[in-house]
């Protein structure tokens, strides 16, 4: 890490720069606003923003289970249940006997009160309540290994798969006649978002995770004339809104990712009013 934060010192004509905490965050910020941004233009094109939502309201349940199974790293007890959480949504979704939207919110609503009850049962629930803003300030050098390990895992099993998963989304009945093994495809989808937004919960909270999925995504697409452009649309606007979210967090004293999110947004509204006036 050190050789990175000299990196950076140089790199960066900033005063925020010599404080380590900054760096860490900076990088936590160049880690998952790429991995977010690239993920969440599936999400967007798929309609699972809800799904991804739900996942996030999971973390409380993640958190209290692994607590009551003795599980100290609270990571990884959120991501072990987003991942079940995820698979058993996306099987009753997939039969289709209630609304999709009815089963999410059904699974969302028994998650957080779930997670609720177990955590403020054992007392715990105050030293967990920060999880549903996040502090990517407070992130450390081995949760930003951990995060490059994910991007490391997560980014190339995307591309890998992007094409199948694009034809999946154009039309799921072609997918099927070319061979493409769908059920296998969007459960790994699923566990690629489950992991993508229940790592970072720590860090981005559990009210805005879901918010940093999506808004780039959505913004993109109000620009972008074909799926090249999206992708790199919604990678500028992600890392864009990261950077200005953190510079101005630092200056002004804001919550860091509110800060983003608000950055998100304007970029969102800015080119829908942007795609109006072509329009017109």
């Amino acid at each position: 890490m050190e050789y990175l934060y000299s990196v950076l010192e140089t790199l960066l004509p900033f005063s925020w720069v010599k404080f380590d905490f900054m760096k860490n965050a900076f990088l936590a910020v160049l880690l998952l606003t790429p991995l977010f941004s690239i993920i969440g233009t599936m999400v967007v094109e798929n309609k699972l923003a809800f799904f991804s939502d739900a996942l996030g309201h999971s973390a409380l349940t993640g958190i209290a289970v692994g607590m009551l199974l003795g599980i100290a790293e609270t990571t990884l007890a959120t991501v072990l249940f987003a991942i079940v959480f995820a698979w058993l949504l996306n099987m009753i979704r997939r039969t289709r006997a209630v609304a999709g939207d009815t089963v999410i919110s059904v699974f969302s609503s028994t998650a957080v009160a779930l997670g609720l009850v177990l955590l403020s049962s054992q007392g715990n629930f105050t030293k967990y309540s920060t999880y549903l803003i996040g502090d990517i300030l407070t992130i450390r050098p081995q949760e930003v290994g951990m995060l490059l390990a994910v991007f490391i895992i997560v980014i190339p099993l995307y591309l890998a798969g992007y094409n199948r998963l694009l034809a999946m989304t154009v039309n799921m009945s072609l997918a099927r006649t070319r061979q493409i093994p769908v059920r296998f495809l969007e459960s790994i989808f699923i566990i690629m978002i489950a992991v993508a937004v229940t790592v970072s919960i720590k860090w981005v909270g559990i009210l805005l995770v879901n918010s940093l999925l999506i808004l780039p995504g959505a913004a993109a697409r109000n620009l972008a004339r074909n799926m090249k452009e999206y992708h790199l649309w919604a990678l500028c606007f992600a890392l864009a809104s990261g950077f200005s979210g953190l510079i101005l967090s630092y200056y002004y004293s804001f919550a860091t990712g509110p800060a983003i999110v608000l950055v998100n947004a304007a970029f969102f509204f800015l080119t829908h009013l942007v795609k109006n006036k072509i329009r017109r």
